[in-house]
Protein backbone atom coordinates (compact mmCIF):
# COMPACT_ATOMS: atom_id res chain seq x y z
CA UNK A 1 0.00 0.00 0.00
CA UNK A 2 1.48 3.37 -0.98
CA UNK A 3 1.49 6.44 1.28
CA UNK A 4 -1.54 8.05 -0.37
CA UNK A 5 -3.67 4.91 -0.10
CA UNK A 6 -2.60 4.50 3.52
CA UNK A 7 -3.60 8.09 4.21
CA UNK A 8 -7.05 7.60 2.70
CA UNK A 9 -7.42 4.40 4.72
CA UNK A 10 -6.54 6.24 7.91
CA UNK A 11 -9.07 8.98 7.10
CA UNK A 12 -11.76 6.35 6.57
CA UNK A 13 -10.97 4.91 10.00
CA UNK A 14 -11.24 8.33 11.65
CA UNK A 15 -14.61 8.93 10.00
CA UNK A 16 -15.88 5.48 10.98
CA UNK A 17 -14.82 5.97 14.61
CA UNK A 18 -15.87 9.58 15.20
CA UNK A 19 -18.40 10.50 12.50
CA UNK A 20 -20.89 7.66 12.42
CA UNK A 21 -23.52 9.64 10.54
CA UNK A 22 -21.00 10.91 7.99
CA UNK A 23 -19.56 7.42 7.58
CA UNK A 24 -22.93 5.79 7.04
CA UNK A 25 -24.01 8.44 4.55
CA UNK A 26 -20.67 8.36 2.71
CA UNK A 27 -21.04 4.62 2.09
CA UNK A 28 -23.60 5.53 -0.55
CA UNK A 29 -21.14 7.64 -2.55
CA UNK A 30 -19.01 6.53 -5.53
CA UNK A 31 -15.50 5.66 -4.31
CA UNK A 32 -13.55 8.81 -5.33
CA UNK A 33 -16.17 11.02 -3.71
CA UNK A 34 -16.47 8.78 -0.67
CA UNK A 35 -12.72 8.91 -0.09
CA UNK A 36 -12.70 12.70 -0.44
CA UNK A 37 -15.47 13.02 2.16
CA UNK A 38 -13.44 10.85 4.53
CA UNK A 39 -10.34 12.99 3.94
CA UNK A 40 -12.13 16.28 4.62
CA UNK A 41 -13.89 14.91 7.70
CA UNK A 42 -10.68 13.47 9.14
CA UNK A 43 -8.81 16.73 8.54
CA UNK A 44 -11.48 18.79 10.30
CA UNK A 45 -11.60 16.28 13.15
CA UNK A 46 -7.84 16.30 13.73
CA UNK A 47 -7.68 20.11 13.72
CA UNK A 48 -10.69 20.28 16.02
CA UNK A 49 -8.90 17.96 18.46
CA UNK A 50 -5.98 20.41 18.52
CA UNK A 51 -8.18 23.18 19.90
CA UNK A 52 -10.18 20.90 22.21
CA UNK A 53 -7.38 18.95 23.87
CA UNK A 54 -4.41 20.19 25.94
CA UNK A 55 -1.16 20.23 23.96
CA UNK A 56 1.33 19.33 26.66
CA UNK A 57 4.18 21.83 26.80
CA UNK A 58 2.91 23.83 23.83
CA UNK A 59 0.06 26.33 23.85
CA UNK A 60 -2.85 25.30 21.67
CA UNK A 61 -2.64 28.55 19.73
CA UNK A 62 0.98 27.78 18.85
CA UNK A 63 0.11 24.26 17.73
CA UNK A 64 -2.84 25.55 15.69
CA UNK A 65 -0.61 28.08 13.91
CA UNK A 66 1.88 25.30 13.07
CA UNK A 67 -0.97 23.08 11.84
CA UNK A 68 -2.23 25.91 9.61
CA UNK A 69 1.22 26.43 8.09
CA UNK A 70 1.62 22.68 7.49
CA UNK A 71 -1.81 22.52 5.85
CA UNK A 72 -1.13 25.28 3.35
CA UNK A 73 2.35 23.92 2.69
CA UNK A 74 0.72 20.64 1.69
CA UNK A 75 -1.88 22.41 -0.45
CA UNK A 76 0.86 24.41 -2.17
CA UNK A 77 2.47 21.11 -3.22
CA UNK A 78 5.58 22.00 -1.23
CA UNK A 79 5.59 18.65 0.50
CA UNK A 80 4.95 17.76 4.13
CA UNK A 81 8.45 16.89 5.31
CA UNK A 82 10.30 18.44 8.22
CA UNK A 83 7.15 19.47 10.04
CA UNK A 84 7.45 21.04 13.52
CA UNK A 85 7.42 18.65 16.47
CA UNK A 86 4.20 20.30 17.61
CA UNK A 87 2.27 18.84 14.68
CA UNK A 88 0.01 15.95 15.82
CA UNK A 89 1.02 12.59 14.37
CA UNK A 90 -2.52 12.09 13.07
CA UNK A 91 -2.22 15.23 10.93
CA UNK A 92 0.83 13.77 9.20
CA UNK A 93 -1.30 10.76 8.34
CA UNK A 94 -4.26 12.84 7.12
CA UNK A 95 -2.50 15.51 5.05
CA UNK A 96 -1.61 13.43 1.96
CA UNK A 97 -5.23 12.38 1.39
CA UNK A 98 -6.55 15.80 2.34
CA UNK A 99 -4.27 17.63 -0.11
CA UNK A 100 -5.04 15.11 -2.83
CA UNK A 101 -8.82 15.49 -2.37
CA UNK A 102 -8.65 19.30 -2.30
CA UNK A 103 -6.67 19.35 -5.54
CA UNK A 104 -8.76 16.66 -7.23
CA UNK A 105 -12.00 18.58 -6.66
CA UNK A 106 -10.49 22.08 -6.94
CA UNK A 107 -11.80 23.25 -3.56
CA UNK A 108 -11.04 26.96 -2.96
CA UNK A 109 -8.23 27.75 -0.52
CA UNK A 110 -10.34 30.54 1.01
CA UNK A 111 -12.63 27.95 2.61
CA UNK A 112 -9.75 26.61 4.66
CA UNK A 113 -8.57 30.09 5.59
CA UNK A 114 -12.05 30.74 7.00
CA UNK A 115 -11.96 27.37 8.76
CA UNK A 116 -8.76 28.23 10.62
CA UNK A 117 -10.16 31.63 11.56
CA UNK A 118 -13.03 29.89 13.35
CA UNK A 119 -10.65 27.40 14.94
CA UNK A 120 -8.80 30.34 16.50
CA UNK A 121 -12.10 31.32 18.13
CA UNK A 122 -12.02 27.88 19.79
CA UNK A 123 -8.37 27.97 20.90
CA UNK A 124 -7.92 29.41 24.42
CA UNK A 125 -4.39 30.65 23.71
CA UNK A 126 -5.32 32.97 20.84
CA UNK A 127 -6.53 36.57 20.74
CA UNK A 128 -9.61 35.39 18.82
CA UNK A 129 -10.76 32.94 21.53
CA UNK A 130 -14.45 33.29 22.34
CA UNK A 131 -15.76 30.90 25.03
CA UNK A 132 -19.30 32.30 25.03
CA UNK A 133 -21.40 33.55 22.11
CA UNK A 134 -23.90 36.20 23.06
CA UNK A 135 -25.95 36.58 19.87
CA UNK A 136 -26.85 34.60 16.77
CA UNK A 137 -24.85 37.08 14.71
CA UNK A 138 -21.72 36.28 16.72
CA UNK A 139 -22.39 32.57 16.40
CA UNK A 140 -23.01 33.00 12.67
CA UNK A 141 -19.52 34.43 12.27
CA UNK A 142 -18.09 31.34 13.93
CA UNK A 143 -20.31 28.93 12.02
CA UNK A 144 -19.27 30.35 8.66
CA UNK A 145 -15.76 28.99 9.09
CA UNK A 146 -16.63 25.90 11.11
CA UNK A 147 -19.79 24.72 9.33
CA UNK A 148 -20.84 26.74 6.29
CA UNK A 149 -17.55 26.28 4.48
CA UNK A 150 -17.78 22.54 5.19
CA UNK A 151 -20.97 22.47 3.14
CA UNK A 152 -19.38 24.59 0.44
CA UNK A 153 -16.34 22.27 0.33
CA UNK A 154 -18.70 19.39 -0.34
CA UNK A 155 -20.35 20.92 -3.41
CA UNK A 156 -17.45 20.22 -5.82
CA UNK A 157 -17.15 16.70 -4.40
CA UNK A 158 -20.82 15.85 -4.58
CA UNK A 159 -21.48 17.55 -7.90
CA UNK A 160 -24.50 19.68 -8.78
CA UNK A 161 -26.93 19.67 -11.68
CA UNK A 162 -27.46 23.45 -11.53
CA UNK A 163 -25.03 26.38 -11.58
CA UNK A 164 -23.02 25.97 -8.39
CA UNK A 165 -23.95 29.41 -7.05
CA UNK A 166 -27.60 28.30 -6.86
CA UNK A 167 -26.65 25.55 -4.42
CA UNK A 168 -24.60 27.80 -2.12
CA UNK A 169 -27.45 28.98 0.12
CA UNK A 170 -28.97 25.51 0.72
CA UNK A 171 -25.51 24.05 1.33
CA UNK A 172 -24.75 26.83 3.80
CA UNK A 173 -28.02 26.23 5.63
CA UNK A 174 -27.33 22.51 5.83
CA UNK A 175 -23.90 23.12 7.32
CA UNK A 176 -25.44 25.39 9.95
CA UNK A 177 -28.26 22.93 10.64
CA UNK A 178 -25.80 20.11 11.28
CA UNK A 179 -23.67 22.25 13.59
CA UNK A 180 -26.60 23.70 15.52
CA UNK A 181 -27.76 20.12 16.05
CA UNK A 182 -24.34 19.30 17.52
CA UNK A 183 -24.46 22.38 19.77
CA UNK A 184 -27.86 21.33 21.13
CA UNK A 185 -26.82 17.70 21.67
CA UNK A 186 -23.45 18.63 23.23
CA UNK A 187 -24.40 21.65 25.32
CA UNK A 188 -23.54 19.83 28.56
CA UNK A 189 -20.18 18.56 27.35
CA UNK A 190 -19.30 22.01 26.04
CA UNK A 191 -19.98 23.48 29.49
CA UNK A 192 -17.27 21.18 30.85
CA UNK A 193 -14.85 22.86 28.43
CA UNK A 194 -15.94 26.32 29.57
CA UNK A 195 -17.85 27.01 26.36
CA UNK A 196 -21.37 28.00 25.44
CA UNK A 197 -22.09 28.11 21.73
CA UNK A 198 -25.87 28.50 21.80
CA UNK A 199 -26.26 32.27 22.26
CA UNK A 200 -26.44 33.47 25.86
CA UNK A 201 -28.91 36.24 24.95
CA UNK A 202 -31.33 33.67 23.52
CA UNK A 203 -31.10 31.62 26.72
CA UNK A 204 -31.59 34.80 28.75
CA UNK A 205 -34.87 35.48 26.95
CA UNK A 206 -36.19 32.33 28.68
CA UNK A 207 -34.67 33.23 32.05
CA UNK A 208 -31.71 30.86 31.68
CA UNK A 209 -28.12 31.69 32.54
CA UNK A 210 -24.89 29.69 32.52
CA UNK A 211 -25.16 28.92 36.24
CA UNK A 212 -28.55 27.27 35.68
CA UNK A 213 -27.12 25.17 32.85
CA UNK A 214 -24.11 24.15 34.93
CA UNK A 215 -26.41 23.16 37.81
CA UNK A 216 -28.35 20.91 35.43
CA UNK A 217 -25.09 19.41 34.21
CA UNK A 218 -24.02 18.57 37.78
CA UNK A 219 -27.35 17.25 39.03
CA UNK A 220 -28.97 15.68 35.96
CA UNK A 221 -32.01 17.89 36.43
CA UNK A 222 -33.54 20.27 33.92
CA UNK A 223 -35.44 23.43 34.73
CA UNK A 224 -38.60 24.06 32.73
CA UNK A 225 -37.02 27.29 31.48
CA UNK A 226 -34.12 25.31 30.05
CA UNK A 227 -36.59 23.01 28.30
CA UNK A 228 -38.29 26.00 26.69
CA UNK A 229 -34.98 27.47 25.58
CA UNK A 230 -33.84 24.17 24.05
CA UNK A 231 -37.21 23.83 22.30
CA UNK A 232 -36.60 27.28 20.82
CA UNK A 233 -33.15 26.29 19.55
CA UNK A 234 -34.60 23.13 18.03
CA UNK A 235 -37.22 25.21 16.20
CA UNK A 236 -34.50 27.52 14.85
CA UNK A 237 -32.44 24.53 13.73
CA UNK A 238 -35.37 22.86 12.01
CA UNK A 239 -35.87 26.10 10.12
CA UNK A 240 -32.33 25.71 8.79
CA UNK A 241 -33.11 22.14 7.74
CA UNK A 242 -36.22 23.29 5.87
CA UNK A 243 -34.20 25.95 4.06
CA UNK A 244 -31.54 23.39 3.16
CA UNK A 245 -33.87 20.67 1.88
CA UNK A 246 -34.44 22.37 -1.48
CA UNK A 247 -30.75 21.93 -2.25
CA UNK A 248 -30.79 18.13 -2.23
CA UNK A 249 -32.45 17.82 -5.70
CA UNK A 250 -29.78 20.20 -7.03
CA UNK A 251 -27.11 17.60 -6.37
CA UNK A 252 -25.90 14.92 -8.75
CA UNK A 253 -28.51 12.13 -8.67
CA UNK A 254 -25.88 9.61 -7.58
CA UNK A 255 -25.25 11.41 -4.31
CA UNK A 256 -28.77 12.55 -3.44
CA UNK A 257 -29.54 9.36 -1.43
CA UNK A 258 -26.39 9.90 0.63
CA UNK A 259 -27.10 13.51 1.53
CA UNK A 260 -30.76 12.82 2.17
CA UNK A 261 -29.68 10.08 4.57
CA UNK A 262 -27.38 12.47 6.46
CA UNK A 263 -30.15 15.09 6.41
CA UNK A 264 -32.64 12.71 8.04
CA UNK A 265 -30.17 11.12 10.47
CA UNK A 266 -28.98 14.44 11.84
CA UNK A 267 -32.51 15.76 12.09
CA UNK A 268 -33.39 12.63 14.08
CA UNK A 269 -30.97 13.76 16.82
CA UNK A 270 -33.36 16.62 17.53
CA UNK A 271 -36.19 14.09 17.82
CA UNK A 272 -34.14 12.20 20.43
CA UNK A 273 -33.60 15.39 22.44
CA UNK A 274 -37.37 15.89 22.56
CA UNK A 275 -38.00 12.24 23.42
CA UNK A 276 -35.58 12.62 26.34
CA UNK A 277 -37.76 15.53 27.55
CA UNK A 278 -34.74 17.79 27.01
CA UNK A 279 -32.81 16.00 29.80
CA UNK A 280 -29.55 16.21 27.89
CA UNK A 281 -27.32 18.41 30.02
CA UNK A 282 -25.86 15.42 31.88
CA UNK A 283 -25.81 12.92 29.01
CA UNK A 284 -25.51 12.74 25.26
CA UNK A 285 -28.46 11.44 23.27
CA UNK A 286 -27.99 9.50 20.04
CA UNK A 287 -30.08 7.92 17.32
CA UNK A 288 -30.46 4.17 18.02
CA UNK A 289 -28.58 1.85 15.67
CA UNK A 290 -31.74 0.17 14.37
CA UNK A 291 -33.24 3.56 13.57
CA UNK A 292 -30.06 4.62 11.76
CA UNK A 293 -30.14 1.49 9.61
CA UNK A 294 -33.85 1.88 8.91
CA UNK A 295 -33.26 5.45 7.73
CA UNK A 296 -30.22 4.53 5.65
CA UNK A 297 -31.62 1.38 4.01
CA UNK A 298 -33.80 3.11 1.36
CA UNK A 299 -30.84 5.23 0.31
CA UNK A 300 -28.61 2.17 0.03
CA UNK A 301 -31.18 0.49 -2.19
CA UNK A 302 -31.62 3.56 -4.39
CA UNK A 303 -27.88 4.05 -4.68
CA UNK A 304 -27.27 0.39 -5.57
CA UNK A 305 -30.10 0.41 -8.12
CA UNK A 306 -28.80 3.57 -9.76
CA UNK A 307 -25.26 2.17 -9.93
CA UNK A 308 -26.52 -1.08 -11.44
CA UNK A 309 -28.48 0.77 -14.13
CA UNK A 310 -25.42 2.80 -15.03
CA UNK A 311 -23.30 -0.36 -15.39
CA UNK A 312 -25.93 -1.96 -17.61
CA UNK A 313 -26.55 1.06 -19.77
Amino acid sequence: MNALSASYGFCEGVTKKHGRTYFLAARLLPEPRRRAVHALYAFARVVDDVVDEPSGMHERGTVLADVERATFTALDAAGIRDLPATIPADLNRVLPAFADAVKMFDIPRAYFEAFFESMRMDAPDTAKFRPVYNTMDELGEYMYGSAVVIGLQMLPILGVSVPQEEAVVPASNLGEAFQLTNFIRDVGEDLDRGRLYLPASEFAAFGVDIEMLEYGRRTGTVDVRVKRALAHFIAVTRGRYRSAESGIPMLDRRVQPSIHTAFVLYGAILDQVERADFRILHRRVSVPGRTRLRIAAPGLVRSATYAAKNRMG
